[in-house]
């Protein structure tokens, strides 16, 4: 498998790489972590690989992660190239509870700083980072659906949430008429589904997007 081999992500012409660069470590502010040369040495190779998915999340690195993605590729000519996907769901602000969270006033909040932080006017693919328990799923996709309106993100979908939940949320966007979900991150098990090879993440159309370096591809049964 090379990273050059795109598919199609979920149920939509998005193309991506088969292999996507996680940019949690981009960062020195915890501790631990990369810093700007060997974040920018990493992108270096993954992009001359062929690659052109990058994750990230809004509160990696207290923001550094998006920061220095967004500048790698603008500085690059990347952007219109690149899959950008972000997160959201934790909050930076301690005191302040609507912060954070899957609510509609936390998602407006979140999606502006990481469109500032990563240097563009869209995102990707938008993903719940992690359900907090409290917010409907009609108000999350509600929103969603407004973001994909508004030109401000072109794909939405969830990393960390139940079956279950990400299965309410689908058929309600498909019955609304909202925005569908596109991706998943499977949250249970050591390695994923072939791409396009049927089973997918606990409803129809969701494409499993794997979490760890060590997921290998198996063959559909």
């Amino acid at each position: 498998m090379s990273i050059a081999d795109y598919y199609t992500l979920g149920r939509s012409g998005l193309r991506v790489s088969r292999l996507a660069l996680g940019t949690m470590t981009f960062g020195t502010e915890w501790g631990w972590g990369a810093d700007e040369a060997g974040a920018r040495a990493m992108l270096d190779r993954y992009v001359d690989a062929g690659g052109n998915f990058f994750d990230t999340a809004d509160l990696y690195i207290n923001g550094t992660s998006e920061t220095w993605l967004g500048r790698y590729l603008h500085e690059r000519g990347l952007r219109d190239r690149a899959v950008v996907a972000t997160k959201f769901s934790y909050n930076a602000e301690p005191g302040n509870p609507n912060a954070g969270g899957n609510g509609r006033k936390n998602i407006l909040r979140a999606v502006e700083g990481s469109l500032r932080r990563l240097g563009t006017d869209y995102i990707d693919l938008y993903l719940l980072h992690t359900w907090d328990r409290v917010t409907p799923a009609d108000e999350v996709m509600r929103t969603f659906d407004h973001l994909v309106a508004s030109g401000k993100v072109r794909h939405v979908g969830f990393s960390d949430v139940p079956a279950w939940y990400a299965a309410k949320a689908a058929t309600l966007a498909d019955q609304s008429g909202w925005e569908r979900v596109l991706a998943g991150r499977a949250q249970h098990r050591a390695r994923v589904h072939r791409p396009g090879a049927g089973q997918r993440h606990g409803c129809h159309g969701v494409e499993p997007v794997g979490r760890r370096p060590s997921f290998r591809e198996v063959p559909a049964e």
